[in-house]
């Protein structure tokens, strides 16, 4: 019996336990920072638990072991992933289990969709989704979701699965493939994490390396880094971007933007319920997805685009107010996240800051002509500080109901004031992430909102 070790007892490291089990491996776990709901997964399966092994434990769990499957958590510089390095023990990810596993489904494997890219994976993912609904498959978002992949493939009312892909699932893959996959963009993140940038890029670029050569690799054509990789991808090449692209915005006179493919026009802009420029992409990315893997018509495509609400924490829309609107992008933990919102608006009151993931903050200030104000919030607000000093005013909010006041106050009518923080949540909410984050802020705006005559939370962008 092939004995495992899954490092990591959380969401992903949950569903591997169960799925390695059910397949007959002996299974042994451990985590860096054990904790009542871990030990509860320990018993549940009847696994034995080590509690924050120290390196000598390390080195004899790998030793004891055929293979390590480390949870996405667990960084390519810790010292499980180091041993099993040294010792040539395979390093198994949950994607890459699960796909050997669907692969051996005795129906036949279904095929998989994926996407990748530093900003906009959950909404392409989202989107993508929401395309073959429309088609009349049953799809499931899975991945970097509420649901990993190697639980969602015990599910056999699944036609098809579209997979968010982070740099840590993918790192490790032997196998994954994906019969159509997209490369949305890459900017500096997850620095904790890789060792450098080219340990970032690489990871990212094994969504494409076990493709065969009737698959399809779609990559974002203003990206040098993907175009530079997409040259290297075995399958049929394809691009996506607001111009110059496969999958392309064509502006016409008569009717304005229109989503535009090989096989044709797919749908007006002005039918989409957002239609921001990075909203637009995103849709040109998931429509290539879609019906280059043959799962989705125009049709299909054109009836997503037209309904679908972008996910909560992302350019949300929360209310307006004596002309000011106010927007919820805690989701936006680095600064290319963040210039994403920041460019979507033509004057704004920027609220950012938390905690730095080792990143260049000074990049939050590449568009000074649009910014009316910043709010700098955080551990980092130093450093907020300093990157607009001069630029525009500059306030310091120690919590986010401060936060909130200081940028009403300081926008004026036809701004928007947005939350889009450019670093993680975890200094002011330690437990429940950008959630948590986007949520306070949301809870602070309607506050404010309800105190005004003119208010109308939820108005629409």
């Amino acid at each position: 019996m092939a004995r495992v070790l899954v490092y990591g007892v959380a969401i992903a490291g949950r569903a591997a336990i169960r799925g390695l089990l059910q397949r007959g491996y002996h299974v042994v776990a451990a985590d860096d920072a054990v904790d009542p709901a871990k030990i509860a997964v320990a018993d549940e399966f009847g696994v034995e638990l080590v509690a924050s092994p120290d390196a000598d434990t390390i080195q004899r769990l790998v030793t004891d072991c055929d293979f390590v499957a480390p949870a996405p958590g667990v960084p390519e510089t810790h010292a499980v992933v180091m041993a099993a390095l040294a010792m040539g023990r395979p390093l198994r990810t949950e994607i890459d289990l699960a796909y050997e596993w669907e692969q051996q489904r005795s129906g036949g494997p279904r095929p998989m969709l994926a996407v990748t890219g530093t900003d906009g994976k959950t909404t392409t993912t989202l989107l993508a989704t929401e395309m073959l609904h429309a088609a009349g498959l049953r799809a499931m978002a899975v991945g970097n979701t509420d649901v990993p992949l190697v639980e969602a493939i015990d599910d056999d009312t699944l036609d098809v699965f579209v997979v968010e892909c982070t740099s840590f699932r993918l790192s490790w893959t032997t196998c994954f493939r994906a019969e159509a996959a997209v490369w949305l963009n890459l900017a500096p993140d997850h620095l904790n994490w890789h060792r450098d940038m080219a340990s970032y890029e690489a990871a990212k670029a094994r969504l494409w390396m076990h493709q065969r050569c009737d698959d399809v690799a779609i990559g974002f054509v203003d990206d040098a880094a993907v175009m530079r990789q997409l040259a290297n991808a075995p399958g049929r090449r394809l691009t996506f971007g607001l111009t110059g692209a496969d999958y392309h915005c064509l502006s016409l006179p008569a009717v304005g933007g229109t989503l535009m493919g090989p096989m044709g026009p797919i749908c007006s802009v002005a039918e989409m319920r957002r239609a921001l420029p990075h909203d637009i992409t995103n849709a040109l990315a998931a429509a290539a997805l879609v019906q280059q893997s043959g799962l989705a018509d125009t049709a299909a495509i054109a009836s997503a685009v037209r309904t679908f609400v972008g996910p909560a924490h992302r350019i949300e829309p929360i209310g307006e107010a004596g002309g000011v609107r106010w927007y919820n992008d805690s989701k936006a933990t680095t600064p290319h996240a963040a210039l994403t919102a920041i460019r979507a608006f033509d004057h704004l009151v920027l609220i950012a800051g938390g905690r730095n993931k080792g990143l260049d903050l000074a990049s939050l200030a590449g568009e000074p002509a649009r910014m009316r104000g910043v709010v700098a919030i955080g551990e980092s607000a130093d450093i907020v500080s300093s990157a607009f000093a001069g630029l525009c005013p500059v306030r310091r909010a120690d919590s986010m109901a401060e936060a909130v006041a200081l940028a009403g106050d300081m926008a004026h009518t036809g701004d928007a004031v947005v939350l889009s923080p450019g670093c993680a949540s975890f200094d002011w909410y330690p437990e429940g992430g950008y959630p948590a984050r986007g949520d306070d802020f949301r809870r602070c705006v309607q506050a404010r909102l309800a105190t005004t005559h003119h208010g109308s939370e939820g108005a629409a962008p």
